[in-house]
């Protein structure tokens, strides 16, 4: 079962426990890369504020369901309109970072530029996401995720080498070469401007640098001759056979990642083949083995492959979905999904032993917070007028 939180402050308080208590964060409302970023950053107990827009974001999603707006509180503030750029500068004013992910130059247009901003406020930290970069050709044209990892050759990495590249949705690029690059820079600009003498900064990050970055052991690789360019025909993308996944007698799958001798020779021994296959190190009959490989894991199910290699540094593991996956007794007893407002959700990570991150607060409603931001941050400009809903 899923762990539930309970914070000792209430589910709705807006201040965590975590290392980032005390850090004040601006969100400008957008989609992807940049919602999950200061979801990470209010995981960790900074107190974001997201200035949502008059008619939502532009992702088509029931805002009760959106988990990358927990912990975090609404705002309503359109940009567009007068005095819309000055309310937001009054919370800038008292923030430490703001997080924004237009297309270079929207936010100067709009008067919330980092000019405007370190105006107001010398120390913030200006965090941009884009999946381009604020600068470079391509820099003004719109994208996604699959377009980014595609020009960095992550993408063609991933899948077998007679099909097309395999999408991994938008992991690799809006979250690990986005989110989390953002994230990084966002913390090491705080630290530099809490330094005597630090002063805020831009800290722009491009989807395309931290997916290129991702690779970065692969290209060493690569120059030393111990990676080909092609997909499907190395050790760590699916051109082992004994780094992949197999299907069962069920129709699910087993993956198996036992590189190590000693490792492989657990795994050969309890799938029940380790005198009927050749040398591990026999490249040129590596479809054979893989053949034995496949054959055998059809032979039973999932459920009885996981309990055969259970216990064991076979390096083996069961094939999980989303909706499996919180009830793995692993992730059960370490609490990795936490269960909050009724919703089953990755809980916070990474962990800490001192100042522990939390859900406390369920996705931010639109606009649901005004008063309470207005009355925390001390911004009377932004209170409810006559006439918002």
């Amino acid at each position: 079962m899923a762990a539930t939180v309970n914070g000792s402050r209430g589910s709705h308080d807006p201040v965590g426990d975590g290392p980032l208590a005390g850090v004040r964060v601006v969100e400008l409302a957008g989609i992807g890369p940049g919602p999950f970023a200061a979801m990470l950053l209010a995981d960790l107990g900074a107190d974001v504020v997201r200035i949502d827009r008059p008619g939502g974001a532009g992702l088509a999603i029931d805002p009760a369901y959106d988990l990358t707006n927990r912990n975090k509180r609404s705002v309503l503030v359109d940009l567009k309109a007068d005095g819309g750029a000055q309310q937001v500068l009054d919370l800038v004013e008292r923030a430490d970072v703001l997080i924004e992910g237009y297309r270079p130059g929207v936010a100067e247009r709009l008067g919330v530029g980092p000019e405007e901003c370190h105006a107001r406020n010398p120390k913030l930290v200006y965090g941009r996401m884009t999946g381009w970069g604020q600068e470079g050709p391509l820099a003004q044209r719109a994208g996604h995720d699959i377009a980014y990892i595609a020009i960095t050759g992550t993408l063609g990495m991933i899948g077998k080498p007679d099909e097309p590249p395999t999408v991994p949705a938008n992991l690799v690029g809006d979250y690990a070469g986005g989110s989390l690059y953002l994230v990084i820079g966002v913390l090491a600009a705080l630290q530099h401007a809490r330094t005597p003498g630090g002063t805020g900064q831009v800290v722009d990050a491009a989807i395309v640098d931290g997916a290129a970055h991702l690779a970065t052991m692969i290209h060493g690789m690569m120059a030393a001759g111990g990676w080909q360019d092609r997909r499907g025909a190395n050790l760590l993308d699916g051109g082992c056979p004994f780094y992949g996944n197999y299907e069962t007698a069920d129709g699910q799958y087993m993956a198996v990642g036992a590189l190590e001798q000693q490792f492989y020779n657990e795994f050969i021994e309890l799938l029940g083949i380790k005198d009927d296959v050749p040398a591990r190190k026999d490249f040129a009959r590596w479809g054979e083995l893989r053949t034995a490989v496949a054959d055998r894991f059809r032979t039973r199910t999932r459920a009885e492959w996981t309990a055969v290699f259970e216990g064991s540094d076979a390096c083996v593991a069961p094939v999980l979905s989303l909706r499996e996956a919180p009830a793995h007794p692993h992730l059960a007893a370490r609490g990795t999904f936490t269960e909050h407002g009724g919703i089953t959700q990755p809980a916070p990570a990474p962990r800490f032993s001192a100042t522990p991150g939390s859900v406390r607060r369920p996705p931010a409603r639109p606009g649901a917070d005004t008063d309470e931001v207005a009355r925390d941050w001390d911004v009377a400009g932004i209170r409810k007028q006559e006439g918002d809903r």
